[in-house]
């Protein structure tokens, strides 16, 4: 089972259902219960690891290795190894022989916000020195709207005594080379790891949403700064890189110091007032400071450089907030970064982490947290201009399903509205913004794609306008259907649809009422996905479908079933109650009660019905525990008069809704079936009832349908049995839930 983290975020075990991830043993390491073995284990054995085990085929999964690497323990490289040395800083983040700059980027990122930090690198890891320790470290990776934990050993790849991938300025500190065989084993190697979006590990490391910038879009534009600033105030991760070289060089060195093909983190955005060479005025310029994750003196050469003469324009007092090592890090302007550089990333961190963060940041205020120490000055001047700056996040998880809710893009519009629909308001403007528009950052993932071995689908995702604050709009039925999306114009959507993981885009909108329509580009192509929106207001979201209603109108239903027998649908053999009667008697034997078995030879001797193949084993069963008040297993007459009479029903609905006489129902036909029996459903439940008793095609027979009814109402006469007042809402224990699912 997951264990929960004090916000209640739950954290998966690797491996363990729910996870999405599958261990090669198929055993399940849970850190704490090996933590608590190694503190009992009085020969102190050293934990190993059996899904990730110390051979090359964890390094390289499609070639061998150029040279032989040793496993070594942290104590078997150094005399006096720790997992910290005076706190985590970017500065313990430098690369090995490995191309996964993108990761360190990350890794980098992640450091200058310490409540993070302490979410993916948990504080309860031993050190060496420590008499808890047993070889056994966790670390925690968000994937697919779940944080996993991933359990590793400290048996580290190393060549003449030093490690040979990612490691700290400090050969005695450990950390970043734990946190980076953890990521590795969670994608199946180190070679998973080469080559990659600073995004997708910004990503893993905090649940956020990510954006894509092409800055060549923004030369000349001035929001550039304002975003960048906004995004760092709520505590946004931000990366960038710049194109690879054209010649093919891998990480050339490029203009004034920059590498090419290489990727870079973003630590801080600030503007400083400078005084003017040849006046007493004073100007603002705009600067960002930029790390190299090779921590050397690879740095930017130009203006704003370390010790460039721009410094000389600053009072003395901003100057001592800026040190000048060849430690990778640097200033730029902002000007300049559009200029040199191609593509920034920004990863917006959701309010359920920040929450959670919150125990970690009040460490830092009292001192108390020994990773936060390092820097706690600077972390609390970042803090406090961060502070109560979160954005509004609103998740759904949903699938597109072939015949059901996978209806293609707009280029499909007999089909376009069968997609999900979610509605989202959009009431107060951004805070100082003078266009009084609202932002919208909407992020559509697919989910599973590569574990299935699939390729990531084509998607996106279009908006359209429902209402104005100012101006009322005459109802719409829900879900929106043919004709809204034939006359109506989209506001907004992706300027292509893109297969890849992730697409997401930033929106300035008016307040209003918008409803948001993702897709894949084609129809009837099955997926999963997670919709989420963030935005810099409260807003208001919804599933735009109709609400699952538990209560059948019996007037509605019985009016049908008149008008269904005055017609010419009528086509049950044998129906007459007397002859049904005593045939009843016959086949019940003398407690005039039927089990399932006795039950499927009355009906299959009393019901004709061409291209009917008779009533199964589960059909019976079903139709008994919908039936059988005291569960006594069996049916008396009088229920089994009940069941007749919904058989009978649910024939003539049958008939009727098969619109185009192809003898199934397709998914419209039967909610609509469905919505006639009184049923009030929405997409979700028709897709699983689909998914449960359709075919390959998504239509349900029959004898399909049959069963479909008779579920459906069974689970819903159970459910009103439990709630007796009308509430749409109930707490089961697991006691009453698998006492429901047994008796429905």
């Amino acid at each position: 089972m997951p264990y929960s983290l004090p916000s209640g975020i739950l954290v998966y075990r690797f491996g363990e259902r729910g996870s999405g991830f599958k261990t090669k043993t198929g055993k399940i390491l849970d850190f704490y219960k090996l933590k608590e073995s190694g503190r009992c284990d009085k020969n102190k054995k050293l934990f190993k690891d059996p899904n990730f085990p110390p051979e090359d085929t964890s390094i390289f999964f499609s070639q061998s290795l150029d040279q032989p690497v040793e496993w070594k323990r942290p104590h078997e490289i150094v005399q006096q190894p720790k997992f910290f040395i005076g706190g985590a800083s970017r500065f313990d983040v430098k690369q090995g022989e490995l191309g996964n700059c993108w990761f360190l980027a990350a890794v980098a990122n992640l450091t200058l916000n310490r409540q993070l930090f302490h979410l993916v690198v948990p504080e309860d890891n031993a050190d060496f020195d420590s008499p808890d320790y047993n070889g056994v470290f966790h670390f925690r990776f968000w994937k697919f709207g779940k944080w996993v934990d991933v359990v590793i050993d400290d048996l580290l790849p190393t060549r003449n005594n030093r490690l040979v991938f990612m490691h700290s300025d400090d050969k005695a500190e450990f950390w970043s080379a734990l946190l980076e065989k953890a990521y590795a084993k969670q994608h199946g190697s180190y070679e998973a790891l080469v080559g990659g979006n600073v995004s997708e590990a910004l990503q893993d490391f905090t649940g956020g949403v990510t954006e894509n910038c092409a800055l060549a879009e923004k030369a000349g534009g001035g929001n550039l700064f304002q975003l960048m600033s906004k995004a760092f105030d709520r505590s946004s991760f931000m990366g960038c890189s710049l194109d690879s070289d054209p010649d093919g060089e891998i990480e050339a060195e490029g203009p004034l110091g920059l590498i090419r093909g290489h990727a870079y983190s973003i630590t801080d955005v600030k503007s400083v007032s400078i005084r003017q060479k040849t006046a007493t005025a004073t100007s603002t310029v705009q600067l960002l400071r930029i790390r190299n994750p090779w921590g050397n003196s690879a740095e930017w050469k130009g203006a704003w450089s370390d010790g460039s003469p721009e410094w000389d324009m600053l009072t003395s007092t901003n100057k001592k907030e800026h040190s000048f090592d060849n430690d990778g890090e640097f200033w730029m302007s902002c000007n300049d970064f559009v200029t040199h550089f191609q593509t920034l990333d920004i990863c917006n961190l959701g309010p359920d982490v920040l929450d959670e963060l919150d125990q970690a940041k009040k460490g830092i205020e009292n001192g108390s947290n020994k990773i936060m120490q390092n820097g706690s000055a600077v972390v609390s001047q970042t803090m406090e201009r961060r502070k109560n700056k979160k954005w509004v996040e609103h998740v759904f998880e949903g699938s597109w399903v072939k015949g059901v809710s996978a209806g293609g893009c707009r280029n499909y519009p007999d089909t376009f509205s069968l997609n999900p629909q979610y509605i989202i308001n959009l009431t107060e403007p951004d805070d100082e913004d003078p266009t009084q528009k609202c932002t919208l950052v909407v992020s559509l993932m697919q989910k599973f794609r590569r574990k299935l071995g699939k390729d990531f689908l084509p998607i996106g995702f279009i908006l359209y306008l429902l209402e104005t604050p100012d101006k009322s709009q005459p109802a719409l039925e829900i879900p929106l259907g043919e004709d809204f999306f034939k006359y109506h114009a989209r506001v907004e959507s992706t300027l292509k649809y893109t297969r890849s993981r992730e697409i997401s885009y930033r929106f300035n909108l008016s307040p209003g009422t918008y409803v948001i329509i993702p897709s894949t580009f084609h129809p009837f192509e099955d997926g999963d996905f997670i919709l989420r929106m963030f935005t810099e207001t409260a807003t208001s979201t919804k599933n735009n479908d109709a609400e699952l209603d538990v209560e059948c109108d019996p007037d509605k239903r019985d009016e049908l079933l008149e008008n269904l027998k005055n017609s010419d649908n009528k086509i049950l053999a044998n129906s007459e109650k007397e002859a049904a009667e005593a045939f009843f008697r016959r086949v019940a034997g003398e407690d005039l009660e039927v089990n399932w078995e006795e039950l499927q030879e009355l009906l299959n001797s009393t019901f004709c019905k061409t291209g009917f193949q008779g009533w199964s084993k589960d059909i019976c069963r079903s139709a008994i525990a919908m039936m059988d008040a005291d569960r006594s297993g069996k049916l008396g007459f009088d229920e089994f008069q009940q069941l007749w009479k919904d058989i009978e029903y649910w024939e003539m609905v049958y008939k009727k809704f098969d619109t185009d006489n192809s003898g199934s129902l397709s998914s419209s036909e039967l909610r609509n079936a469905l919505t006639s029996s009184g049923f009030s459903v929405n997409s979700r439940v028709v897709q699983g009832l689909v998914l449960r008793y359709g075919n390959k095609d998504g239509c349900l027979q029959f004898d399909d349908f049959l069963l479909c009814a008779i579920k459906l109402k069974c689970m819903i006469e159970v459910f009103k049995e439990r709630v007796p007042d009308g509430k749409k809402s109930a707490v089961f224990t697991i006691d009453d839930w698998v006492d429901i699912t047994l008796y429905s």
